[in-house]
């Protein structure tokens, strides 16, 4: 019996598209970045677009439950020098449990809206346990992340 290879890379030729260009946020560590380091970031995000980065706005909050209290704090996000990329600033208090929920949205791409949430423990970024969505993250994917 063969097996026919054309299928699935015919499949994969058409749906390739479907990624180029698409909206995309990434977070990392601020050590590699001197610019994010000298503004005291503690997380550096950054735009993957084929269309203009340079047009998108982030946000970012700190999401958080303190003494069974859910907390919100918005955080102040950079414009770095390299178009797309920001850098976040620590502003959440040292007691409790957080997040940083980041959204990214753009002209160019209407309504749509790209987020991640990154946990914080010990006050850290957990980098390999951020979540990333397709939409502004909702409260109750924040909660998941939170527990």
């Amino acid at each position: 019996m063969t097996t026919s290879w054309k299928p699935p890379l015919a499949l994969l030729v058409l749906a390739a598209p479907l990624f180029a260009g698409a909206l995309l946020l990434e977070v990392g560590n601020p050590d590699a970045n001197p610019e994010a380091l000298a503004k005291h970031a503690v997380l550096v995000a950054r735009i993957t677009a084929c269309h203009s980065p340079g047009k998108t706005t982030v946000t970012a909050t700190a999401e958080g439950m303190v003494n069974k209290t859910r907390k919100s704090i918005p955080l102040k996000v950079f414009a770095l020098s390299i178009p797309g990329t920001f850098a976040v600033t620590r502003e959440w208090p040292e007691q409790g449990t957080w997040v940083v929920k980041m959204t990214a949205t753009n002209p160019d791409y209407k309504d749509y809206a790209t987020s991640v949430v990154v946990p914080l423990r010990e006050n850290s970024p957990q980098l390999g346990m951020v979540k990333h969505y397709f939409h502004a993250a909702t409260d109750a994917e924040v909660s998941l992340s939170l527990n």
